[in-house]
């Protein structure tokens, strides 16, 4: 199974629409996968579900995480970094067997001109750690604003090039 991580909870965020955007692209190319919002995300989390705890509402996203083999995480800039909320994601999930020896791309975007470039290396870093396996095509899309048409879908010819690019290693990966 194969997972893309909307990396916040924000509700109507860019992450999302850019999530939707490469869930739709890959399926065009052949590949099903499944989308994760964090959105979706019990909002007794951090109560309920971390230090070795489980709860019945965080069961089928610990089911959904086990089950997957490669990850696509659609990562906003927050502060310079990832979100909050992401890391947390990966600490409620079971450690070590959530993300040993699987695999993983990583896509960052902004509203500013970066990309998220230093947050995609923070979570780079968090993936050597858990032994997940990152594609070193990493895309940074900044200005998402302008990335992004009214349908949610990118639409600039150099941010198609290189994401059809990672999405065709991703693919082979």
């Amino acid at each position: 199974m194969i997972t893309i991580i909307s990396g916040t909870n924000r509700p109507a965020s860019n992450t999302l629409k850019v999530a939707k955007y490469y869930q739709k692209t890959l399926k065009l190319k052949g590949l099903e996968t499944n989308l994760f919002s964090l959105e979706e995300l019990p909002s007794s989390l951090i109560a309920t579900d971390l230090y070795g705890k489980r709860s019945a509402l965080f069961e089928p996203i610990q089911q959904m995480v086990a089950e997957t083999s490669k990850f696509l995480f659609i990562i906003p800039e927050y502060n310079g970094s990832f979100p909050g909320v992401l890391k947390t994601f990966i600490d409620a999930c079971n450690f070590p067997e959530s993300f040993y020896d699987k695999k993983a791309a990583l896509v960052g975007l902004s509203s500013g001109k970066y990309g998220n470039i230093r947050g995609i290396d923070h979570f780079g870093g968090v993936c050597s750690y858990l032994h997940l396996n990152v594609l070193p095509l990493r895309i940074h899309i900044s200005s998402i604003k302008l990335e992004l048409d009214e349908n949610g879908d990118l639409h600039k010819e150099d941010t198609l090039k290189f994401t059809h690019q990672q999405m065709d290693k991703f693919i082979a990966f």
